[in-house]
């Protein structure tokens, strides 16, 4: 991926790599330089949001997981709701 400096000192960071991080705008970073090399680094490592889908068979709307996602099964999901109220 390749971006350019602005005359303001201003980078704009590719969408996908906004997108794999899950960056948000107002996201701040870390900024240092290690072997001639410029590093951003999220200060705080914002987790990828559900996206909502909508399917192509039924028509209605769902949250789908971030891939990378690990699944959970339906034993952990009950015990999640066991004290709800």
């Amino acid at each position: 991926m390749t971006t350019t400096l602005s005359t303001k000192g201003q980078v704009v960071l590719p969408a996908a790599a906004r997108r794999r991080l899950g960056l948000r705008p107002g996201a701040a970073f870390k900024c240092s330089v290690l072997d001639g090399k410029i590093v951003l680094t999220p200060e705080t490592a914002s987790a990828p949001h559900p996206r909502l889908v909508k399917s192509k068979r039924t028509g209605l709307v769902y949250a789908q997981a971030p891939k990378g996602t690990p699944a959970i099964t339906s034993d952990q999901v009950r015990a999640m709701l066991a004290d709800f109220p």
